[in-house]
């Protein structure tokens, strides 16, 4: 996790928020999650698990979409602090009421189609993605410290909540506070936009675990979760340079 956001930070410098946001929406913490979830508890518990981290995306877009909309008014502890509170408002209400796992994939899939349309229009040039060495140290450390915090409370809180868990903001907390207060919010709303075109992958990822694990073991099932989102993942790349070509900046 520190040397993924390490990177993810020098991309965002290098290409900017757009393929920052696409390389940090792949499940880098939900998939170790529930592998070792799988390991620990078995199978089935990581299947039920992966059902509740697809409900607990949805809390995930919730907390972009708030971490956004407050950016464009308040400063980035304010913004943070509204990002976190959409997303446990919305995974408790998932939690609480439990609905089916059809209506589950159907409100993430809705949910990624038309979230990048909700964010706020931001017309501004993007600020310099700048950062020094010890903010990049920062951002590293707090990536792992969260990282280990939840993959550890994770077993511990049952199956549902363990899905909740499994997709705690970590990334999006650390790139977008960090982002926020050394490039602006531009920078970060874009950034946070662009996290959901990885989305497609994480859903690629958590549906095969739901569906495969118990039909084809741990391993095999984790096998083919990863080279299905890994497939979906760099398709989604190919059709956003495409868009890119046909509507340049």
């Amino acid at each position: 996790m520190p040397a993924l956001i390490g990177a993810i930070t020098l991309a965002g410098r290098r290409w900017g928020p757009a393929v920052a946001g696409w390389l940090s929406g792949f499940p880098v913490v939900t998939g170790p999650i529930l592998f070792f979830v799988a390991l620990e508890q078995g199978a089935q518990f990581a299947s039920v698990t992966a059902a509740g981290a697809l409900a607990g995306g949805v809390a995930w877009l919730s907390f972009a979409l708030g971490y956004a909309w407050a950016a464009t008014r308040v400063n980035w502890i304010v913004s943070l602090l509204a990002g976190l509170f959409a997303y446990l408002v919305v995974g408790l209400t998932m939690i609480i009421f439990a609905p089916p796992f059809v209506v589950v994939m159907a409100l993430i899939a809705v949910g990624i189609l038309l979230a990048p349309f909700l964010f706020p229009r931001v017309t501004r040039p993007i600020g310099p993605a700048t950062s020094s060495a010890a903010e990049l140290f920062a951002r590293m450390a707090a990536g792992c410290l969260m990282t280990v915090a939840v993959t550890h409370l994770s077993p511990q809180l049952g199956p549902k909540f363990s899905g909740l868990f499994a997709v705690f903001p970590v990334m999006g907390i650390v790139l977008a506070a960090f982002s926020h207060r050394s490039s602006g919010n531009v920078f970060t709303i874009r950034l946070l936009r662009s996290m959901m075109y990885g989305f497609y992958a994480f859903t690629a990822f958590c549906l095969t675990v739901t569906l495969a694990l118990n039909a084809i073991g741990i391993a095999s099932g984790f096998a083919l979760a990863l080279g299905f989102s890994l497939t979906v993942h760099f398709g989604v790349l190919w059709f956003m340079r495409r868009a890119q070509q046909r509507h340049p900046a």
